[in-house]
């Protein structure tokens, strides 16, 4: 789009999303004459809405939030919002979406005519000749009498099949493509204004970088320190009177025909206990592993889970949940969800006691784990890895037969490293930087560091060039003596909560480059 003509005040209350902000502004304001599509996705709760809405406002914009409703419905609500926005004496009457847009195509009251439709998914679910519709109009406006409606049509929607197949045709007929990712951990954490890292990871593990869950009851009374926290969880997230129990059951409650709405959630909760292959989940599901891959391709479609390739075997896919809250639903929740709805005080804290253990072990454990990852790519300082890293995911070493190396895994079964970085390379894979091992709730020692050699050793003999992979171990409750001294002489880097949040120094042997 052109340059930025007119300057719109950033809103008051919008955290971060500076980029964004300017982005659509440019959007609405370029110069050039004719209509220009705009589409803004990403996951639910990221503040898309509230954006859009204020970016309405500033440029005299109109903005409608479609909603499940048949077409006549939907067309009535528009017309009639239309009606107040324009005001006007009477709603019109449109018979359909290519009446409709004609109208709003002159809607703006300023130089470019700004109409936003939030909720495009829902809309189209019921319109399915929307998108025709909206592609024959600005084709109509662009080439015809018609030509100096300058109309800024962005469609907004959570993370859908729906906006993934618009997406995939963004580079025929969409002018701008703006995507709102969660907050990342560090951000989040400046969000909610907690200072004690503990307990910013504990949060984050509920829910996630989410922006909207700041901004609802469960933000008014955030936990005030890191005792603070079960008092929270007990008062505003297992709480029935409040919304945030309930919404991450929402998330899958609209599913297209076809899918199998319980399988879904039983899917979720597979991986939320910790199985991540598609053979754990059908085994869990007690169901033909053909069952499970259009189970997994609807929840990853919808934004809700994320496959990724084993770091030593790229045909084994590992899958994750990547809506925090959902993890914590199908963990914590679901499986006390008929006591809870109906529980008193004391009966909430007795729930949340004996489910504390598995909200440590099945959610805040390996949400750690992906911070960690997390941390490996975007967050890492240049010289603790010894180069850019491209890529950071978990690995499974191949079954070992006999006696095993550094002792972390059973004969015969598969070790798992937590944390494998690799380096930019035009081949695939990368240069291996860096493995390493995540401990949430067990402090650390120097037995973590010779199973970690005894991998890098297994790895060798399976062809990886380790000539400088370096060692690290991610702890959350702390590192022993003996493995401080280890760090302090360039075996290993040593990973806090700390550092992850950007809170702690590297010693001098990591800046060096000191390397095990």
């Amino acid at each position: 789009m052109g340059a930025l003509t007119t300057p719109v005040a950033r809103p008051r209350g919008l955290y971060d999303r500076e980029a964004e902000w300017d982005q659509l502004v440019a959007f609405v304001d370029d110069p050039r004459p004719g209509p220009a599509i705009g589409v803004v996705t990403g996951p639910r709760g990221h503040g898309k809405s509230f954006l859009l809405k204020a970016l309405a406002r500033a440029t005299g914009g109109f903005y409608f939030c479609g909603q499940e409703a048949a077409q006549a419905e939907t067309l009535r609500a528009l017309a009639q919002q239309y009606s107040r926005h324009a005001d006007l004496a009477r709603a019109p009457h449109w018979t359909g979406w290519r009446d409709a847009l004609l109208t709003l195509a002159v809607s703006g009251r300023g130089p470019a005519a700004l109409v936003v439709i939030d909720g495009f998914p829902e809309v189209v679910r019921q319109s399915p000749g929307l998108p025709a519709a909206i592609s024959e109009v600005c084709h109509r406006l662009g080439d015809g009498p018609g030509s100096s409606s300058r109309i800024r049509l962005l469609l907004c929607g959570s993370t859908t099949p729906v906006m993934r197949r618009l997406l995939s045709a963004s580079d025929r007929w969409v002018d701008q493509v703006v995507e709102m990712a969660p907050l990342d951990f560090r951000q989040a954490r400046d969000l909610w204004a907690i200072e004690d890292v503990a307990l910013a990871l504990r949060v984050h593990a509920v829910v996630g970088g989410s922006a909207a869950f700041r901004f609802d009851p469960a933000g008014d009374r955030p936990p005030a320190g890191f005792a603070d926290f079960d008092r929270w969880i007990r008062e505003c997230v297992l709480s029935p009177r409040l919304p945030l129990f309930w919404k991450a059951g929402h998330l899958l409650d609209c599913v297209p025909d076809g899918v199998d709405v319980a399988a879904c959630h039983s899917t979720v909760a597979a991986l939320a206990g910790g199985r991540s292959t598609p053979a754990e989940i059908a085994d869990f599901l007690d169901r033909p592993a053909t069952d499970v891959p259009h189970i997994l391709s609807h929840l990853e479609a919808r934004g809700l889970i994320h496959g990724e390739p084993d770091a030593f075997q790229p045909g084994l896919i590992h899958y994750r949940i990547t809506e925090p809250l959902l993890a914590f639903d199908h963990a914590v929740i679901r499986p006390h969800r008929s006591d809870l709805v109906d529980a008193d005080d004391t009966a909430i804290d007795e729930i949340w006691r004996s489910a504390r253990s598995a909200f440590e072990r099945d959610v805040a454990a390996p949400h750690f784990a992906q911070i960690c990852r997390e941390w490996a790519v975007r967050f890492a300082p240049a010289e603790s890895l010894g180069d850019t890293p491209a890529s950071a995911s978990s690995g499974s070493l191949p079954h070992t037969s006999g006696p095993h190396v550094g002792g972390s895994h059973a004969a015969g079964q598969p070790a798992i490293i937590d944390v494998v970085v690799r380096g930019r390379q035009a081949s695939r894979p990368g240069p291996l930087l860096s493995i390493g091992m995540v401990s949430w709730t067990h402090p650390m020692d120097t037995l973590h560091v010779e199973r970690l050699r005894g991998y890098l050793a297994q790895l060798a003999a399976l062809g990886e060039d380790i000539g400088r992979t370096r060692l690290a171990c991610y702890g959350a409750a702390g590192f022993s003596p003996r493995l401080r001294a280890a760090e302090a002489d360039g075996e290993v880097l040593l990973v806090s909560p700390e550092r992850l949040y950007g809170d702690g120094q590297w010693p001098r042997k990591a800046q060096e480059g000191g390397r095990p």
